[in-house]
């Protein structure tokens, strides 16, 4: 059987690291497996993710939902730097249980780590923003599943935030990616914004707010 990070429950041989990396100001202790995304390093995609998200004026009352958490970075940053309360979820059930373990190596409380695919299983109704660096290599559906479920479930005002490194995957060319994010803008009438900038490294984020 073939493994990805994706794979629901990898069945690869366990072979742990440990390493530290720095987020949001503080020195971050990270255990990874075989079996999840970016083992050795926090990938750049997440890393400008991280920088870029902004939660100063997300709604007071909701929660931040971490789509396809891995080994907890993004949310864990998240959470460090913002003191708000952060769902993270993955397909992958190592993902999860280095990502939980990775909170109580850090010192993080107010998470809520658990599996899901991608929306299934979230404890929150509503959000007051979604992150993701999603899984291209799953396949395009998955990326559009993320991208059009996350309008019902941000509150007014919230915001989704993705990242996507166009040199991988299935989203290489710009036309490619443009068709989710049309998807997106017919699935919510208008009844938001979208915004995306390119970084100098060829990393594309794509922000999604609420009306």
């Amino acid at each position: 059987m073939t493994n990805h990070y994706y794979s629901q429950e990898p069945t690869t041989e366990h072979d742990f690291e440990q390493w530290s990396f720095e987020l949001k100001g503080k020195n971050f202790q990270f255990v990874t497996d075989s079996g999840v995304f970016s083992r050795e390093t926090v990938d750049f995609g997440s890393r400008v993710l991280i920088d870029t998200f902004n939660w100063e004026e997300l709604p007071a009352d909701g929660k931040i939902l971490d789509v396809g958490c891995g080994y907890g970075p993004i949310g864990l940053a998240i959470a460090f730097a913002s003191q708000r309360f952060v769902e993270m979820v993955d397909i992958n059930s190592r993902a999860v249980e280095l990502a939980q373990g990775n909170a109580n190596r850090n010192g993080i409380k107010q998470v809520d780590i658990h599996q899901s695919n991608i929306y299934e299983a979230v404890h929150e109704e509503t959000y007051a923003a979604i992150v993701s660096n999603p899984p291209i290599r799953a396949g395009k559906k998955v990326v559009h599943e993320i991208l059009t479920e996350a309008y019902p479930r941000l509150k007014s005002g919230g915001t989704l935030t993705i990242v996507i490194q166009k040199n991988k995957g299935l989203l290489v060319r710009k036309a490619k990616w443009q068709r989710p994010l049309g998807m997106l803008k017919s699935s919510i009438k208008r009844k938001g914004t979208i915004s995306s900038k390119v970084s100098k490294n060829n990393c594309l984020i794509v922000v999604f707010e609420t009306k």
